[in-house]
């Protein structure tokens, strides 16, 4: 304090030169940059501090003895501020406030402002300590700062809202007015429950209890479909952040985040993922999406799966071609769609198979009655092309009664069931029983032991040699066999099964032909001439992006030439081939491989699409080798097939001959070559390379 301020006068009298006022008490600390004032009751200034003389440009003789209102605006005095402001101090005992205050020279100021009343032991009043700090900066920051959130507020590209505790919006923003469709004045003071979609939830836009805070403890983002003023949805990511007014009430910050075209574009890519696109049904993705929602909210024992496979389908692509079969697929998908009861979902798995998930058997009438009413949608004639299919499907079903079963778990089941009802005649339906679905458990089991054998080496090849007409081994077909430790060896016959259901039968191809490869570099020749192995592929296929590199890899990893390698392929794996796979078979061929035509006769391929393709044999299936000689039918088909080989420069190899007079009739047809056990039946590696040591087999003599 300058000796401007007076403390020896209890009664404030004096003419603040030479009396003392008492010490003050001051809720706000007096520092260097604080003006403060002592106060007569009446307001007349009888004293102050240099800081005042500074920030209100009076010098001493100029204020002392008048009243504080002269530092008040003229519409503060008028108004009676200055004398509130001390009847306030005097019956609070303090008063505290913010408002302009005027220098000498006119120009105003912002300032906090503190008057504390000041009374002596008895109470009584002696006067006013008044202090004020000059806000001028901090309220032109504040004001730049507003000016900013303002401007911002009111540019934004995003909608934006303040609303109060009670949901209704205080204020918006341009683009939350163009977003709604409405004006300001429309949108101000509407309840946030009012622009929500009705099946929007109740709690309205200031987010509930149980939205999800992801931004910060007082954060939160949802998403909402909010109702335009003409009545179209928009979908809204919203951004909620609580805040607070200067008198302590809370308002909620909204940023409203137009993603109506992002969610369209999100719904309609998750579609394509979990929908066919040939008959929109729902598909593998999509029906692993169900069964997962169902199995979580049903009744276990309610839930049902039907696994259908259309009988006979490959026979209408191979007559009609691959529309015609899209058209049907597409025909029965319809009559599922809209035949089938609420409680089903019909889906496409793969190809000609179909699956039916039921969420409720009670509402369909029983597991019975929705597998008739499948069957029947199902079993049905369809007009395509001018011409009358006859469509069934051998169906497989399986319910829930285990608890821990998964979606997979009941898929499987079907589908084994489904094969049981593909054994019997065509339409025909199963139902997974206690013994199937405790065979499957095996079959799991199998799977795991497989694999790990293929991992640890375990399996072993035997050779079944092919002999031509003078009974020189001239090639040797590789047969897998597996020394399982507890039910013995095991054949292909077993093998293959295991493996197509564990997804196995790449892996089990690449084995066989790399092992059988890798033992033939070492076979002798037999009369010059080299023997070539012939390797059955199952898994590894032409249509496989990487069928050319894998095979040429795996040729030239084990040493052996090309020429020496035959691969054998079924008939139906080649009828759909596209021009890459045609492509790289025809550079395998460039390496020396040959390809043969396994199990010939017994598919459905189209024979011109068989003759463009580069293959060298064409294997006649043991069915028609087995009747040769006292069916009339099957001496036809091998007959046909003999001269079509020769027509199309095929060797011709006759496999299942088992006694002499097939052996003798095949012969006389002018068949290529032979295997069977009549000469050998497969033997292990090393009875095979001391049978070439010997050359060949001698031939038996017609009886």
């Amino acid at each position: 304090m300058s000796d401007h301020m007076d403390r020896r006068n209890p009664s404030g009298d004096g003419d603040g030169n030479s009396s003392s006022l008492p010490d003050i008490e001051n809720p706000i600390a007096t520092t260097p940059e604080q003006a403060v004032f002592a106060l007569d009751p009446q307001g007349i200034v009888r004293s102050w501090n240099d800081y005042a003389a500074k920030i209100e440009g009076y010098r001493g003789e100029e204020i002392i003895g008048r009243h504080f209102s002269v530092f008040h605006p003229q519409d503060q005095v008028a108004a009676g501020r200055p004398d509130r402001e001390l009847a306030q101090a005097m019956h609070n005992g303090f008063h505290l406030d913010q408002g302009w205050r005027l220098r000498k020279d006119g120009t105003r100021f912002w300032a906090h402002i503190a008057i504390t009343a000041q009374r002596s032991n008895d109470g009584s009043l002696y006067g006013f300590i008044e202090v004020i700090r000059d806000e001028s900066e901090v309220r032109a920051r504040h004001q730049r700062s507003s000016r900013r959130f303002t401007d911002l507020f009111d540019l934004a590209p995003v909608g934006i809202g303040l609303f109060n505790e009670s949901d209704r919006l205080l204020h918006a923003n341009n683009a939350l007015c163009n977003l709604l469709g409405y004006r300001l004045d429309e949108l101000h003071g509407k309840a946030g429950s009012e622009l929500l979609l009705s099946e929007e939830p109740a709690e309205g836009i200031i987010p509930g209890p149980h939205t999800s805070l992801s931004l910060h403890d007082h954060a939160s983002v949802f998403q909402r479909t909010l109702v335009r003023s003409d009545g179209r949805s928009v979908i809204c990511e919203m951004h909620s952040a609580e805040s607070m007014e200067d008198d302590g009430s809370p308002f909620w910050q909204v940023v409203f985040q137009d993603v109506t075209e992002q969610r369209r574009h999100t719904d309609m890519l998750h579609h394509r993922a979990t929908h066919d696109e040939l008959t929109g049904l729902p598909n593998r993705a999509g029906i692993n999406e169900r069964l997962d929602e169902l199995l979580g909210h049903c009744e276990p024992g309610n839930i049902a799966v039907l696994f259908c496979d259309l009988d006979n389908f490959k026979r209408v692509n191979d007559s009609l071609g691959h529309e015609a079969g899209d058209e049907l697929l597409v025909a029965l998908a319809r009559r599922l769609t809209t035949g089938l009861p609420s409680a089903c979902t019909a889906a496409r798995l793969f190809g000609d198979e179909y699956l039916i998930i039921c969420s409720d058997l009670d509402a369909v009438g029983g597991l019975e009655e929705l597998t008739t009413r499948t069957s029947e949608l199902l079993h049905t004639v369809v007009p395509i092309r001018n011409q009358l299919i006859t469509a069934s499907a051998s169906i497989g079903a399986a319910i829930i009664t285990d608890p821990d079963t998964t979606g997979e778990d009941l898929l499987r089941f079907a589908d084994a069931a489904m094969f049981t009802a593909k054994s019997h005649s065509p339409g025909s339906v199963s139902i997974a029983n206690r013994e199937l679905i405790s065979s499957l458990g095996q079959q799991v089991q199998l799977e795991g032991q497989l694999r790990e054998a293929l991992h640890n080496d375990e399996l072993t090849l035997q050779y079944q040699p092919i002999v031509d007409s003078d009974g020189s081994v001239l090639l040797a077909e590789a047969l897998v066999r597996w020394p399982h430790p507890h039910r013995g060896l095991l054949g292909p016959g077993t093998i293959l099964p295991v493996a197509e259901q564990g997804n196995l039968l790449g892996e089990l191809d690449r084995w066989v032909l790399r092992t059988a490869l890798r033992e033939a570099a070492n076979w002798p020749t037999v009369f010059g001439r080299p023997v070539r192995v012939a390797v059955n592929l199952s898994g590894l296929l032409p249509d496989d992006a990487h069928f050319l590199s894998e095979i040429s890899g795996i040729i030239e990893e084990c040493d052996i030439d090309g020429s020496r390698v035959v691969l054998e392929v079924v008939e139906s794996s080649l009828g759909d081939l596209t021009e890459r796979p045609r492509a790289d078979m025809a550079k395998l061929t460039e390496q020396g491989v040959w390809f043969a035509v396994d199990d010939f006769g017994t598919g459905y391929s189209s024979l011109k699409r068989l003759r463009d393709l580069p293959t060298h044999v064409l294997k006649i299936d043991r069915a028609f080798v087995s009747g040769v000689e006292h069916d009339p039918a099957d001496f036809a088909i091998v007959r046909a097939v003999v001269e079509m080989s020769v027509g199309m420069r095929r060797r011709c190899i006759a496999e299942g001959v088992e006694t002499v007079e097939q052996f003798h009739m095949l012969q006389s047809l002018g068949v290529d070559a032979f295997q069977g056990f009549l000469f050998s039946p497969s033997i292990p590696a090393a009875d095979f390379r001391a049978l070439l040591d010997r050359g060949s087999i001698p031939l038996p003599e017609a009886g």
